[in-house]
């Protein structure tokens, strides 16, 4: 089996074609804005922590794996000047990948008009080089697909999960790649996956992810939500009933490893098989490790009804809820309700979104795409709090 996707120099396989400006930092984000505006497949992105580096070195490999994911056609990185977190720092490392990357700096070129000016011609380079690349036919194996889900209510284990679960399994069975992120989704499912560990160094690794996130969320004297007011409204009760739908979406296959997601790298993709991601749940920065881990498409369930995007990788929408669906129809890509209304299989429906990511794969647009969706934003999760809690 096939999909149309633009090859790319490393050998990873693209399924959009865009042109990423990347901002170093939020300081400089206005003036990758103007200089991405007006180009077609053009889109800036930025991260809003910090322009150090030392401490910080996640969204260092977040924003270098994001500017080599194979959905980048070309990288142009924007610094202001005085960040240690520079843009030449970023756009050497991005450069790896073999794909055409330039940087620029504001303070260097004398300001803003003359910065957006030089960009512009960048950018309209990189416009025709992209313009020349053509989709052809690449095998199933090259893909890689995340699994997410956010609006999240009593239908999404019956429904919408475990549809995504079967697509998993087809993704692998044809050789290519699935992976979950949600770590703490997975409290109270931990032996449910680790029964699935290929060896006994992942079974550990699966608990260690877990606890380590439980641990940054139960933080004495200062504890957090684990669930939204949406999640309650819908039916749920408690993090571990929300958790044992969630792993729905990572299938029956072998779990090969789970991706690290630290200080010292964001582990991309290693091969072919089903993983899980270190990271975060909170659905906009998920979805940017997902990107610098490698994933082309983001399968995405929802009950209730979430409309997100990303800037660089399609989203299929998975509604579980049939009321759901009806309402918002225009949001949504695939329809699991008919699940809950007892006219179709949960295989079924996986076969259904297994063709719809082919789809995707080969150039049709999601719903959020075609809406303009295209949020971006990069989780941060400080050493010092890990230090102090006793992780890693």
């Amino acid at each position: 089996m096939a999909f149309l996707g633009y090859e790319r120099p490393d050998g990873t396989a693209g399924v959009r074609n865009h042109l990423l400006v990347m901002a170093v930092g939020q300081c400089i984000e206005p003036v990758a804005q103007k200089i991405a505006a007006g180009t077609e497949g053009a889109v800036a992105v930025t991260q809003h922590y910090t322009c150090l580096k030392e401490g910080n070195e996640t969204i260092l490999h977040t924003l270098v794996g994001v500017g080599q994911n194979p959905n980048v056609a070309a990288v142009l990185v924007v610094g202001m000047g005085c960040e240690s977190l520079n843009a030449q720092l970023v756009g050497t490392a991005i450069a790896e990948s073999g794909k055409p990357v330039e940087w620029i700096v504001c303070q260097d070129l004398g300001g803003t008009r003359r910065t957006i000016t030089r960009g512009k011609e960048i950018l309209s380079t990189m416009a025709h080089h992209a313009q020349n690349l053509k989709r052809k036919e690449l095998d199933d194996r090259k893909l890689i697909v995340g699994m997410k889900c956010g609006g999240s209510d009593t239908t999404m284990g019956l429904a919408a999960n475990p549809a995504i679960g079967a697509a998993a399994d087809l993704i692998v069975d044809a050789g290519g790649s699935a992976f979950l992120i949600e770590p703490i989704e997975a409290v109270g499912a931990e032996p449910v996956l680790a029964r699935r560990a290929v060896n006994e160094e992942v079974r550990k690794q699966i608990f260690q992810m877990v606890a380590n996130e439980e641990k940054r969320f139960r933080v004495p004297g200062c504890e957090m939500e684990f669930m939204c007011q949406g999640n309650v409204d819908g039916g749920l009760t408690s993090i571990e009933e929300k958790s044992l739908g969630a792993i729905h979406k990572s299938g029956s296959r072998p779990i090969q490893g789970v991706l690290e997601f630290s200080q010292r790298r964001v582990q991309k993709v290693p091969g072919p098989g089903f993983y899980l991601q270190d990271g975060t749940h909170y659905d906009n920065m998920a979805f940017s490790i997902m990107a610098a881990a490698g994933a082309q498409i983001i399968v995405f369930s929802t009950g209730r009804g979430a409309t997100l995007g990303h800037a660089i990788l399609p989203m299929i929408h998975v509604c579980s809820h049939p009321e759901t669906y009806q309402k918002m129809q225009e949001d949504m890509d695939i329809n699991a309700g008919t699940i809950v209304e007892g006219k179709e299989s949960v295989k079924q429906v996986g076969r259904r979104i297994f063709e719809e990511i082919r789809a995707v794969a080969s150039g049709k647009l999601t719903k959020a795409e075609a809406f303009g969706y295209d949020s971006f934003s990069v989780y941060f999760r400080d050493p010092r709090l890990d230090r102090l809690l006793g992780i890693g």
